[in-house]
């Protein structure tokens, strides 16, 4: 899901009113007034009210307002824990078994205890079947739990599960058709040496940062280098460019989140005999390139028409670009069919 947050879980207005939730590009999104269907399952509950926000806390399913952690727990002290963002097409979980495999690694990074399998997989079927969206953005959040206060891993007693479930709210089809601006920042990425990028984790301000810097200059998301000086990710991207008909994106070994869109375009480019590999990329090479896109999980594949205010060639998404966007929105459709 890389990971990008494309819809918060915070909506601005409920009940008979339009519900509205923050989109990836900063504009807020009515996603209408959807009535829910009674949830089924251990850990649902009976809801009247047209909401479609769900949140699970350690077992418990309920709305936005009432769902509630401790203070105590050290995913909000620390950012201790480890996360997901996926997105539903046609009701089903886009590469799900990739996102938890994902999530796995980070946790064992971490030494962090993941919840059963079984029990998590229970625990997101029921949580998106009491949103009852049509389609959803989805969050699985791991944390270590709650216990004293203390940087010792050891004191909290047992880790805890939360998952937010909220209608898909989608970029503007604007970022598409035109193009997103990027800027590449000062912000460096974390060093592997200090704490390891591929760890999806809650402890996020690196990220928030470069972003802050990016939106002040105007621009829609940023990129980061690596301490070495090689481009790395975006604040919750990945990104690809194109030269000479051949595609790149800065290697693992840079100190990046190996994104599961990031992957699956690879792997979709590669049966269109797009030539499509893993590579060091410098600034200017982004700035001079014949393309450039970023991918999430909630974006897919989003075209850049700009780097650092300069246009990417004549400014428009390019012929890769556009034939990988349609490829991917195919792969879509798969899923939604159950063919994929």
């Amino acid at each position: 899901m890389r990971s990008s947050v494309a819809a918060s879980a915070a909506a601005h207005s409920i009940g008979s009113q339009p519900l509205l939730l923050d989109a990836a590009d900063g504009r807020r999104v009515s996603v209408g007034r959807l009535s829910i269907p009674r949830a089924r399952g251990s850990a649902a509950r009976g809801y009247t009210a047209p909401v479609s926000v769900r949140v699970y806390v350690n077992g418990v399913i309920t709305d936005r307002d009432s769902a509630v952690i401790s203070i105590f727990d050290r995913g909000f002290l620390y950012g201790d824990s480890v996360y997901e963002v996926l997105r539903t097409s046609g009701g089903r979980s886009v590469d799900l078994d990739r996102h938890l495999d994902r999530l796995r690694r980070s946790a064992a990074a971490i030494d962090l205890a993941m919840p059963v399998s079984e029990a998590l997989g229970g625990a997101i079927a029921e949580t998106l079947d009491a949103a009852g969206n049509p389609e959803s953005y989805l969050r699985i959040i791991v944390t270590r739990g709650a216990g004293p206060i203390t940087l010792d891993i050891s004191a909290p007693e047992k880790s805890s599960l939360v998952l937010i479930a909220a209608p898909l709210a989608l970029p503007a089809a604007e970022l598409y058709e035109r193009g997103a601006t990027i800027a590449i920042v000062g912000v460096e990425r974390t060093s592997r040496r200090a704490f390891d990028p591929a760890v999806k984790s809650g402890n996020y301000l690196n990220n928030i940062m470069a972003l802050a810097e990016a939106r002040r200059s105007g621009a829609y998301e940023a990129i980061m280098c690596s301490p070495d000086g090689r481009v790395a990710e975006g604040s919750t991207s990945n990104l690809f460019v194109a030269r000479r008909g051949r595609l790149t994106t800065p290697a693992l070994a840079t100190g990046i989140l190996p994104g599961i869109t990031r992957l699956r375009v690879m792997e979709i480019a590669t049966a269109a005999d797009i030539a499509a590999d893993e590579g060091d990329l410098r600034p200017d090479d982004v700035r001079g390139a014949d393309e450039v896109f970023i991918t999430s999980s909630i974006r897919g594949v989003m075209p850049v028409s700009a780097v650092d205010g300069r246009p990417i060639r004549d400014g428009v998404p390019g012929p890769i670009t556009r034939r990988l966007t349609e490829l991917y929105a195919r792969f879509l459709a798969e899923v939604a069919r159950g063919a994929a």
